[in-house]
């Protein structure tokens, strides 16, 4: 794939991983939807982990797949700090917990800190891709 495509398909999923963001924290302001903010959350990351991994030119098919590869190229190799890998696997967790066994209700207080740490991993996924001008910084 050309560069351009390239820098076209990473622009799209960073778009998406904010917008998901966006739902997640406007669901939270409006005191709706903890349980459907922690889905938001993990699928903002899970768009910047498919942005970054086209970088690379890989496509993963399920969602372990993405976060093996994520942690294969760019944890493993020092390109990124472990800490991003920990804070992803949370959030798949999270979500995992949540979509298939979790009874209780997911608290506010916990759908808040999920966001935030989604906010912090797509900020340092964009600042990477910007870095490396896959990204523009608009």
């Amino acid at each position: 794939m050309n560069p351009e495509h390239v820098k076209v398909l990473v622009a799209k999923r960073m778009q998406e991983a904010a917008e998901c963001l966006e739902d997640g924290k406007y669901l939270l302001s409006s005191g709706r939807g903890a349980r459907t903010v922690v889905n938001r959350a993990y699928y903002a990351a899970f768009y910047a982990v498919l942005a970054l991994l086209q970088t690379v030119g890989k496509t993963p098919r399920k969602h372990r797949g993405a976060l093996t590869l994520f942690d294969t190229e760019f944890i493993r190799t020092g390109v990124l700090q472990k800490e991003l890998s920990d804070t992803l696997h949370q959030l798949f967790d999270a979500r995992q917990e949540d979509d298939y066994r979790r009874i209780d209700p997911v608290l506010p207080e916990e759908a808040t800190e999920l966001i935030a740490d989604a906010e912090q991993f797509v900020r340092a996924i964009r600042d990477y891709l910007i870095d490396r001008d896959y990204l523009s910084e608009e």
